[in-house]
């Protein structure tokens, strides 16, 4: 087994060029790349090498020689340590810039298309704003406590966290008092995470244990979540498993689109907007870039519990939402009944796959919206032959598999790139979610 080669020891004085696409510096060392955690662009520097490969290496600042314009004092005691946030040293504006920057060059590189206008920035909260998560949790024996948190920056190990800026109050202020609660439990190793579920009025938290809680942690834990007005579900197995504490009633989280007039509840591991604020923004700048009338018919492909779907049918004559997953359909379904909207349907469909065979396919819809995962939609994207609609707004959480897609629409399927903007989902992190819209 070859011996991983020693790095070097010494700090090497650089200037930082420009960004990576998750938010780290960039910069050259004798012809190799190398990426430096908090640098930013124009900064001379000095740093040590964190990790070295054959096209690349890592590094981490050691000296600023001089500093940004943009670089601000990080608001969180834990940042450089936490890997949950990477960019609360870039005051808010140059985040943005950065994030645009990003989304443009990805246009250009990947999908070979120009965005013709930048969409004013979709921004809100810049701290306390994130109401889902999943935390881990783990016993260390050696310190004789239980961490509750986020994982170190590329590092397996959670970090020692005393509270996190981004994370909403309810939560972000408590770890220390979840981890001393929990340290006190007989099942207090066999905790390995805590599913955060925060709607506009309910706190649950889910605690996936690994082995039966004694009537005394039950006790604890009853105890806990009543003197901090949250609610402690377990989930022994998977999602579909998680139930509240003996003899407490279930709490439904639910968050409400108040411009739209839609509510929506949904169960702790299902997958919603983790910014309620961004959300809103979004869902509105949505339909309007739409322009629905009651004579439209739309389709909602990967549509989740109906985020778009709902509010879109407070506008459209007819909408027809389409998701993967079961639970999350039936779901759907259900917030449909909650709101009185009868003019909207929802399909459960491998959207990868080939979807001729399925009514709904067949049908012809004069609007699409698309708000696929990472992955994006390539797949899906052919069937707007048959569709044709006249209007599609994407959503996407990956500038560059939007990017490749905005080159299929463009280049292979002939819409027109009208415009696309960043919404700041995720302040003080480099992830980037993004809007486009296409017209024939």
């Amino acid at each position: 087994m070859a011996h991983k080669k020693k790095l070097p020891l010494d700090p090497v004085t650089v200037t930082i060029e420009s960004l990576s696409h998750d938010g780290r510096g960039v910069s050259h060392v004798n012809g190799k790349v190398v990426f430096i955690d908090e640098a930013l662009p124009g900064e001379t520097l000095e740093f040590v090498y964190t990790d070295s490969r054959k096209d690349y290496a890592e590094g981490k600042v050691v000296n600023l020689l001089s500093r940004s314009e943009h670089r601000v004092e990080p608001a969180c005691p834990h940042f450089g340590s936490c890997g949950g946030c990477s960019f609360q040293h870039v005051d808010d504006a140059e985040q943005i810039n950065f994030k645009e920057d990003l989304l443009r060059d990805q246009f250009r590189r990947i999908g070979k298309v120009e965005i013709p206008q930048i969409w004013e920035a979709l921004t809100g909260p810049h701290w306390g704003y994130r109401s889902k998560a999943r935390m881990g949790v783990k016993w260390v024996a050696k310190k004789n406590r239980v961490l509750v948190g986020f994982r170190e920056r590329r590092n397996p190990f959670l970090a020692e966290l005393e509270s996190c800026k981004v994370m909403n109050p309810i939560v972000g202020e408590k770890l220390i008092a979840l981890g001393e609660m929990i340290a006190g439990l007989t099942v207090k190793d066999k905790i390995p995470q805590i599913e955060v579920a925060i709607g506009d009025n309910e706190c649950v938290l889910a605690f996936r244990v690994l082995e039966a809680p004694a009537d005394a942690d039950r006790q604890r834990m009853r105890e806990f979540a009543h003197q901090h007005q949250v609610s402690i579900c377990l989930q022994p197995k998977g999602p579909d498993t998680i139930v509240p504490l003996d003899g407490e009633p279930e709490v439904i989280p639910s968050y409400a689109l108040a411009e739209q007039g839609v509510k929506f509840n949904f169960r702790p591991a299902m997958f919603t907007q983790v910014n309620y604020q961004i959300n809103q923004k979004m869902v509105t700048r949505a339909l309007a870039a739409l322009e629905l009338t009651k004579d439209d018919r739309v389709l909602d492909l990967f549509c989740g519990l109906g985020n778009f779907t709902l509010p879109l049918a407070t506008q459209a004559g007819q909408v027809v939402g389409v998701e993967g997953d079961l639970p999350l359909v039936k779901h759907a379904r259900e917030n449909a009944k909650l709101n009185n909207l009868d003019n909207v349907e929802f399909h459960v469909a491998d959207l990868t796959k080939d979807l001729k065979d399925q009514p709904w396919s067949k049908q012809k819809f004069t609007k699409v919206l698309l708000d696929p995962s990472r992955a994006g939609a390539s797949e899906v994207l052919h069937n707007l032959k048959h569709w044709r609609p006249e209007r599609i707004v994407y959503v996407s959480c990956n500038p560059s598999t939007l990017a490749r897609d905005a080159g299929i629409l463009v280049n292979e399927l002939g819409y027109k790139l009208v415009k696309a903007g960043v919404m700041d989902m995720f302040p003080q992190t480099a992830h980037v979610e993004s809007i486009a819209l296409f017209v024939q």
